[in-house]
């Protein structure tokens, strides 16, 4: 390795470190979600600007694996308990009418139809790993706010998700159709097993382990995550579907397990994901951002601010349908900006658009940049909306959710 990708390297790691300390040290005045400040550094830092970040396959490898660990945190973290029924019922009622609105949309937007339909998918998906960390510290997980947002999140995330292996993957439809039943059963069959006792023989070992060298219960994780990326990139279908279906099968895995050990394992593999390698995929997204062709690109310029309306119109509105009932105005906005917070899909989604040839570079970067508006303020102004509803009230921050609370 050349000393060019080093230092690379080692500037990135300034900046994972860096950005809490700007994020607290802003936080006094205004609270501005963590991956906003690695994004902008990114920027910043990498060759649209000053160029002491320079994009290389290693950091590119390393993205790629914070990206997955992004959509495993996002799976093992969502209590699917909490949030079945209603919240579930109508935040999948409200994506379905953001994937129609959003397919029409992207139409309007493109010159071809199979690019509106790259960039309708774009436009429906939502941010849960970023809005996530926002209820929590707020303490709005468990509350009926926060159980809809997550559940408008996870719809966000697993609806786009379905979508690019359906419509985005290039094979057919039925041949698309036919691989994720077979990836259903399989994954399904895993959770299956687990949760009928097949992850309770493992406690012993994991127990045994916690504060040894063996630490055979991260080792599991990255078995799990590993596993079904792999099986998700064999089958042809994207690789996150396989990381946020990991997420799920090893929150089962650990059901029942001591809750000590529960929250202990929890921690290690937050500090593994955001501690490591989610912030090196947010800080390579500002690194490989192309400022200069969307600059340089006067319908790029122009198509910005309309995407950005389109994320509040196509999604954000479409979100509102699961408010809790009898939601106040304020709430309901609150719901529209969370749920219009996009950014990971969008960046997945134009990259399979470009190396296809589907979507030109100026287009995605306009998608990329709006994505990366709405993770800067779309939270922020949810989170300031939401506090002025009645129902608010001041909670400490969300602990960890520990597996026995699923």
């Amino acid at each position: 390795m050349d000393s060019s990708p080093i230092t690379s390297l080692v500037v990135i790691a300034a900046i994972a470190a860096a950005a809490p300390l700007l994020g607290r040290a802003v936080g006094r005045v205004v609270k501005i979600p963590l991956v906003v400040f690695e994004i902008i550094l990114g920027i910043l830092l990498g060759p649209s600007l000053l160029g002491w970040v320079q994009p290389n396959e290693f950091t590119e490898m390393l993205a790629d694996f914070g990206l997955a660990m992004l959509f495993f945190l996002a799976g093992n973290e969502i209590d699917f308990a909490r949030i079945k029924g209603r919240p579930m019922q109508r935040a999948s009622l409200g994506w379905l009418v953001s994937l129609a609105l959003g397919v029409g949309a992207g139409i309007l937007f493109s010159p071809t139809v199979g690019a509106g339909v790259f960039i309708g998918v774009a436009l429906t998906s939502t941010a849960l790993g970023t809005i996530m960390p926002v209820l929590r510290d707020a303490g709005e997980l468990r509350t009926p706010f926060g159980v809809s947002a997550t559940a408008v999140g996870a719809v966000g995330e697993f609806g786009p998700l379905l979508a690019i292996s359906l419509f985005l993957s290039g094979t057919t439809p039925l041949h698309a159709t036919l691989v994720l039943i077979g990836f259903a059963v399989i994954t399904g069959g895993a959770i299956w097993l687990a949760a009928n006792g097949a992850g309770k023989r493992l406690h012993t070992l994991i127990t045994s382990t916690i504060h040894t060298s063996g630490q055979f219960a991260v080792r599991l994780v990255i078995l799990v995550l590993v596993s079904l990326v792999g099986l998700s990139v064999a089958l042809g279908i994207d690789m996150l579907l396989g990381a946020f279906a990991a997420g799920v099968l090893y929150r089962v895995l650990l059901a029942g397990a001591p809750e000590p050990d529960a929250v202990l394992v929890e921690a290690k593999i937050e500090a593994i994901g955001f501690g490591f390698l989610v912030p090196i995929f947010f800080i390579n997204t500002g690194v490989t951002f192309d400022l200069d062709g969307l600059v340089s690109d006067p319908q790029a310029m122009l198509l910005l601010p309309l995407f950005v309306v389109a994320l509040l119109v196509v999604r954000g509105l479409p979100s509102t349908l699961a408010a809790p009932p009898g939601a106040a105005l304020a709430d309901r906005g609150a719901l529209l900006l969370f749920g219009a917070t996009g950014l990971p899909i969008i960046v997945a989604v134009t990259a399979i658009g470009v190396d296809q040839g589907v979507l030109d570079t100026g287009t995605a970067a306009a998608l990329v940049a709006a994505g990366m508006f709405s993770v800067l303020l779309f939270p922020l102004l949810g989170l300031a909306l939401h506090k002025r509803s009645p129902q608010y009230a001041v909670r400490p921050p969300d602990q960890d959710v520990t597996v026995d609370e699923a």
